[in-house]
């Protein structure tokens, strides 16, 4: 099995850009989230359908720095690659729920 350096270096920058996106995203939801229990607890929300709009434009901004990653860098998007990158992306959002989960466990407000 020969491997290239070249796609070594494309699978590294592919899941290092893909993780920077999810853990990017990720600390945006957790500030959301932290927004959103302090409106709760200061009594500013009526009910759980108004913590939705904010979701929306989150998951948008996310498909948007997708969609530009892959217009900037075709390279990452080609043969294999691309899976890498959603990998990463995986990576990065995963890191954050981790973390998030180990504070509930040791008895931390995320």
């Amino acid at each position: 099995m020969n491997i290239d350096l070249f796609d070594s270096i494309r699978a590294l920058a592919a899941v290092a850009t893909g993780a920077a996106i999810g853990y990017a995203f990720g600390l945006l939801q957790q500030a959301a989230l932290r927004r959103h229990a302090v409106q709760q607890r200061s009594g500013q929300l009526k009910n759980g359908w108004s913590l939705i709009p904010g979701s929306g434009a989150r998951v948008a901004y996310l498909v948007i720095a997708l969609a530009l990653i892959q217009l900037v860098c075709p390279l990452f998007f080609a043969d294999h690659t691309k899976w890498i990158v959603s990998g990463g992306l995986v990576l990065g959002y995963g890191v954050v729920l981790l973390r998030q989960l180990r504070l509930k466990l040791k008895g931390f407000e995320a």
